[in-house]
């Protein structure tokens, strides 16, 4: 014989929920994360070569440049190559949409074009501001 369960006041879960995030990431992220040190560091070089690298081409990039160059540095940081990994970080870890400022999430074949496209002009200038 079935039993049925009767509560008055039961609420049935229908899986849809609204995620609350405050509006501000600089109050999730603390002071000393390695992401703040490391965005403080590159926002410092010149990224003259890297621009120069986007204006030949005659594309407006779809994300900033100096951003990607960040995001990508901050991924090999954390042991993260592969572009399919950094665009999934880039919507799901809270320090990549930090570092994205609001802009939009690079998509995996973004990614891989600007390390294959833009980044060999430049990289050796930057690293070695780094250095």
């Amino acid at each position: 014989m079935k039993k049925l369960i009767q509560h008055k006041n039961y609420t049935g879960f229908n899986g849809y929920y609204q995620l609350v995030l405050p509006l501000n990431l600089e109050m999730l992220i603390p002071e000393d994360d390695s992401v703040r040190l490391l965005s403080q560091i590159l926002e410092g070089l010149n990224y003259t070569k890297l621009y120069k690298a986007y204006s030949s081409t005659g594309r407006k990039p779809a994300v900033d440049p100096k951003t990607m160059f960040k995001i990508i540095t901050y991924a090999n940081s954390n042991n993260i190559y592969s572009s399919r990994k950094i665009e999934t970080a880039c919507k799901r870890d809270i320090n990549y949409m930090w570092l994205l400022q609001g802009e939009s999430k690079p998509d995996h074949s973004t990614i891989a074009r600007f390390r294959k496209d833009y980044l060999p002009e430049a990289i050796e200038d930057l690293f070695y501001q780094m250095v």
